[in-house]
């Protein structure tokens, strides 16, 4: 890259002619509010240059040198999805930069010539801007102007962004006289660290808007500029951008999802970051380049590398020194374990796994109890299931740890919880491990992506309006968990825990139980056992979840509710199908909470005056 020093010319953008100082222009190549990109021929070099240049001129010497400070620096950032600078110059007070041409076309040629990108190529395309940005935030570069003429393509189709901070009205401001004094270099250092942490979050904003133009075909909004339609959007505006379902390619579902929190209305609900964006679309192009079994694929890796979940601390210890012990029954044993998940879970996918190689009886049913698992493996088949599993917290920090704990806590007092509600005649471990089985998904991603499940909690909360909002304006619903884990994962987290069941040996008849009800639908009466156990682990599940945030009620399995909706009660939602009533709710729960603080299961089930009759004897193996 080089500096070219201010030279005497009557040429400036205003009026330009067919030359600006010793470039011939050859064609506008795209122009915005911020900026606008030209096609020039460089007769020294006898070879064409991209010329970008601010829409407006630097008001004084000040502001023109800290144009130029700032794109010198970011042109030095040395990145394969960034178009490096090959010269930052003056001619006329007006500084342009100069990129090699060689490089490619601006993405807005290429979609002249080729429109409507089928969506993969698209989510590729702003893959690879999102990487060239993420790099230039963590340098402390914004572009500020993203458009469709600031990135070029190349003739294998990759796109890198050019032109980093080269819009009109860009630099560090300077300091407010009232905010002058002996904390000087302090209020300095915040406001540029302020100001660089917006400048990359409107970037960001612009990724979703530039996502949403490729997936549709049409420019958001009616409006070409990008950074026009962005301040359309809140919090500068009042617009709400969403996906239309008239795309000329279909949209896949998790696609959508994503291409809707990237522009969501509410900020706080979008990607704060070109990283977490960039993680939520690499991990929809994994799911679709592995196809049906993508989601188990990308967990696979995991589990190989850190378990399905942690070890509690001396577990190990404790199943050798019960299994040592004479006088010991298999059901005492079962319920120690029961107390912790990664061995259950561990224990079962080997009983289940190895059904599914043969080394069992053929035909035999997916054994769901640990009973059952001990009878099969025996004691020394525990004790190695024990020690081969990683301690706790395994890879987790302290914060991911805790959260973790507090998410089996919830599970296990939703399984308690089930116990208590079960109908009579059914076993309270089956019905137990049926409701974690239904929280399977969301344990794996607590584990293994805690930031994450972090985002789809944030996203499934309620916002509550703004200040200036009219009195009794209802706060804006959550998302679904659905839609939310899509959004940042790109694949459903119900799906995920389904997929995971599959792998470890657990037929169709499982898979239909461990899914929960979707909130959305009405609760038809179970004409059979595998029905029964399903409804009832999933109306404890919701049970916990009303309880644990009676206010906002998030609707983990369905759609989110309207603003100003109401949802049936628990109890009312399951009266016809398990007899349930607000006091044997209430009455159940504390059963739980009793059972989660002794660690002893809910033996009797809560009686009730109707239960719902046993038709079919379940298929699992009960032990």
């Amino acid at each position: 890259m080089t500096d070219a020093a201010s030279s005497p010319a009557n040429t400036r953008p205003s009026s330009l002619g067919r030359s600006f100082g010793r470039f011939e222009l050859l064609k506008l190549l795209g122009k915005s509010d911020g900026s606008m990109v030209w096609l020039v021929l460089d007769p020294q070099l006898q070879q064409q240059l991209v010329l970008t240049l601010p829409r407006v001129q630097p008001i004084d010497a000040g502001a023109l040198e800290r144009w130029s400070t700032q794109v010198r620096q970011a042109a030095r950032l040395d990145h394969p999805n960034l178009v490096p600078g090959v010269e930052v110059g003056v001619q006329e007070q007006w500084p342009y930069l100069a990129a090699d041409r060689n490089r490619g076309v601006t993405l807005g040629e290429w979609l002249v010539e080729h429109p409507n990108p089928a969506p993969i190529e698209a989510v590729r395309w702003v893959c690879e801007v999102l990487e060239g940005l993420a790099f230039a935030h963590e340098s402390g570069v914004a572009h500020h102007d993203l458009q469709l003429h600031s990135l070029q393509i190349g003739e294998a189709g990759h796109v890198q962004v050019m032109a980093l901070g080269t819009a009109s009205g860009q630099g560090t401001p300077a300091i407010e006289p009232a905010r002058r004094g002996l904390d000087q270099a302090t209020l300095v250092e915040a406001d540029a660290l302020r100001a660089h942490r917006e400048a990359a979050e409107r970037d960001v904003l612009a990724c979703g808007l530039l996502l949403h133009q490729l997936l549709s075909g049409t420019a958001v909004l009616d409006e070409p500029d990008i950074s026009k339609a962005l301040r359309r959007l809140p919090p500068y505006g009042r617009e709400l951008v969403r996906l239309p379902w008239n795309t000329v390619h279909p949209i896949p579902e998790a696609l959508r999802a994503i291409a809707n929190r990237s522009t969501a209305g509410q900020p706080r609900q979008r990607y704060l970051s070109a990283r977490t964006f960039l993680r939520a679309l690499q991990g929809w192009l994994e799911a679709e380049a592995l196809g049906r079994d993508g989601p188990l694929e990308l967990m696979l890796d995991r589990l190989r590398t850190v378990g399905a979940l942690p070890a509690l601390a001396g577990m190990s210890g404790r199943v050798e020194r019960l299994a040592a012990m004479d006088g010991h029954h298999t059901e005492e044993i079962s319920r120690h374990i029961l107390r912790d998940m990664a061995l259950t879970f561990e224990l079962l996918r080997e009983v289940n796994s190895a059904q599914v190689q043969g080394t069992q009886a053929s035909g035999s049913a997916p054994v769901l109890t640990i009973r059952r698992a001990i009878a099969l493996i025996g004691l020394n088949g525990v004790r190695q299931a024990a020690n081969g599993l990683r301690q706790w917290p395994g890879p987790l920090s302290e914060a991911g740890a805790q959260a973790l704990r507090a998410l089996m806590d919830r599970v296990r007092l939703a399984g308690f919880t089930a116990q208590a509600l079960r109908p009579a005649g059914y076993d309270a471990e089956v019905v137990y491990l049926v409701t974690v089985f239904q929280n399977l998904g969301r344990l794996l991603a607590q584990y293994h992506f805690p930031e994450e499940y972090e985002q789809i909690r944030v996203l499934m909360r309620s916002v509550p309006p703004p200040a200036d909002a009219p009195k009794g304006t209802a706060p804006t619903p959550g998302w679904s968990e659905s839609d939310a884990s899509f959004a940042v994962l790109g694949i459903d987290i119900e799906a995920l825990g389904a997929a995971v069941a599959r792998h470890w040996g657990l037929g169709d008849e499982m898979l239909h139980m461990i899914r929960r009800l979707p909130t959305d639908l009405p609760v038809r009466t179970p004409d059979t056992d595998i029905d029964v156990l399903r409804i009832t682990a999933s109306a404890a599940n919701e049970a916990v979840d009303a309880a644990s945030n009676p206010a906002a009620e998030p609707a983990a399995a369905g759609k989110a509710v309207r603003a100003g909706a109401s949802r049936p009660s628990v109890a009312m939602r399951y009266a016809r199908s398990l007899g349930l009533t607000p006091k044997l709710v209430q009455e159940a729960l504390a059963a739980a909470r009793d059972a989660l603080r002794t660690g002893e299961p809910v033996q009797t089930a809560t009686p009730r005056e109707e239960a719902p009759p046993a038709t079919e004897t379940p298929t699992v193996a009960a032990g």
